[in-house]
């Protein structure tokens, strides 16, 4: 069993990060009940309610068993921001820490990961839709490059980060500038939190994490996932919606609204899930800041949590 932290010592956060499939959520789970633990989400999809099968979201008996936080938080057709993510994770990790509980923080959302371990500036300006309608009726009416050049003549430092296009990202740094008088890139300064973090990260060769994955969707299709989906568009839920382009939600959307045949959803569920994976990884390896891989089929649990208590044991300045 992990010990306090000692007066003055800085507390411990354990991030376990990886591709969708890889076994995430066991491996935590596992730890979390050694070391008095619990987990804090880190996936963009669980955060909605009734969104469970499609999600893999840990299941009743799963979060009975340990306490998941950041799960269930917002309804489908709310656009949680990035800014309110990054809130939340924060005062879930301190409350842990102040419960004496070890936090995990777990996903396969590198944004969220990262925005946290890093400390991310993240501007807290609300989406203006007037505003980015009128950014979005400019650009198509002459071109992305030219909405690009009025980014560069208020934000320099952005339009060189930015391509000229991704318009949404060049409209979102317009419509900070345009609200704030500050550029974004001012903005986006990283204060990265006070934890002592090891971050662990689960890996598999895709020629055996593909054909996992793929046995993953074919499950959820027959547990439901078709009449959860239904369920969703039955409740006034625009399969436009952030939310709906999840994966696999989409694609089975298609099926049911457009008559699309079910196995050709169910195909592309899969590819859009490769797609997200060979995403996952280009993600992680641009932002790793000394993340400890493990393949899963080598993984030793034990020798693992042996591991982790004595880096928690360690005392610090």
């Amino acid at each position: 069993m992990w010990r306090m932290p000692l007066t003055g010592e800085v507390e411990p956060l354990v991030i376990i990060l990886g591709p969708t499939g890889v076994g995430k959520t066991r491996l935590a789970m596992d730890l979390a009940g050694r070391l008095d633990g619990e987990i804090v989400g880190a996936d963009s999809r669980q955060i909605y309610r009734h969104m469970d099968i499609g999600t893999a979201k840990p299941t009743a008996e799963q979060r009975t068993l340990i306490p998941h936080h950041l799960i269930d938080i917002a309804l489908p057709d709310y656009n949680l921001s990035l800014a309110e993510y990054q809130d939340a994770a924060y005062s879930a990790i301190d409350g842990l820490h102040k419960r004496g509980k070890l936090p995990f923080l777990v996903g396969g959302s590198g944004q969220y990961i990262t925005a946290v371990e890093e400390g991310w500036g993240i501007p807290r300006v609300p989406p203006n839709l007037d505003l980015r309608a009128e950014l979005e009726e400019y650009a198509a009416q002459t071109s992305p490059q030219a909405l690009h050049d009025r980014l560069r003549q208020v934000d320099a430092t952005s339009a060189e980060r930015i391509h000229p296009n991704n318009t949404r990202r060049v409209i979102r740094a317009l419509e900070v500038q345009m609200l704030t008088g500050s550029a974004i890139s001012e903005l986006q300064v990283k204060r990265p939190p006070a934890y002592r973090i090891l971050r662990l990260g689960l890996m598999l060769p895709r020629a055996i994490l593909y054909p996992r994955v793929d046995a993953r969707v074919d499950e959820m299709i027959r547990t439901g996932f078709v009449d959860e989906v239904k369920g969703l568009l039955n409740m006034g839920y625009d399969r436009s919606l952030p939310s709906m382009t999840g994966l696999g939600y989409l694609e089975i959307a298609g099926h049911i609204l457009d008559g699309a045949p079910l196995d050709e959803a169910v195909e592309r569920s899969k590819f859009s899930t490769h797609e997200f994976i060979r995403r996952q990884d280009v993600w992680f390896r641009g932002h790793d800041n000394g993340i400890l891989w493990h393949n899963v089929n080598d993984l030793n649990v034990d020798a693992l949590a042996d591991e982790l208590q004595e880096w928690l044991a360690k005392p610090t300045d």
